[in-house]
């Protein structure tokens, strides 16, 4: 496998054995010695764990970064909505993940605390693989968090960290009864 990525890549294989191992790390893919390398593939069990982290640390990410009124956050955020608005008429899960992923970044990142920021930025990897292999092939709700998405960049936009901090909060515990009825109907 890393001879043929490598090749597709034009690239030496050491580039694409660190990047492998970069992932692992993650726990985005698993190396095993005997089978190469696969993309990791999501329970509910991890489900339930990754919505516990962000329910844990993102509401208040967020909070902190509203009420720093960091305006270079609110345009990162406006320019991933506008990305994710432009794309809800078609079926690109990745185009809708990386604005999905860029929308929360931008909210959570300014938040003064570089721990929570790492933690959260690993988190939503695995959040980001789960809403694109469980969640939107089945249930396509990426239209219903667009909304939820407006109405927390609304309360940013707004300077409010209190309605901020409930609507994330309300947005990932949404997240998380959607990807669980979607693992329990799957």
């Amino acid at each position: 496998m890393e001879r043929r990525l490598a090749a597709e890549l034009g690239v030496s294989k050491t580039p694409v054995r660190e990047a492998l191992i970069m992932l692992a790390a993650g726990g985005l893919v698993v190396l095993t010695p005997s089978r190469g390398t696969s993309v990791r593939l999501l329970d509910g069990h991890d489900l339930r764990k990754i919505q516990e982290v962000r329910l844990l640390l993102e509401p208040w990410a967020v909070a902190a970064t509203t009420r720093l009124g960091l305006d270079d956050a609110v345009e990162r955020a406006r320019a991933a909505l506008a990305r994710s608005a432009a794309h809800l008429d078609t079926v690109d899960h990745g185009e809708l993940s990386m604005a999905n992923r860029d929308f929360h970044r931008a909210l959570y990142a300014g938040c003064g605390n570089e721990f929570v920021v790492a933690s959260l930025d690993g988190v939503r990897d695995l959040a980001a693989l789960a809403a694109v292999s469980l969640l939107w092939p089945h249930w396509p709700t990426w239209r219903e968090e667009h909304v939820e998405h407006e109405r927390i960049l609304k309360a940013v936009e707004a300077g409010d960290a209190e309605s901020a901090q409930r609507l994330t909060r309300q947005h990932i515990e949404l997240s998380g009864q959607r990807a669980a009825d979607v693992v329990g109907a799957v």
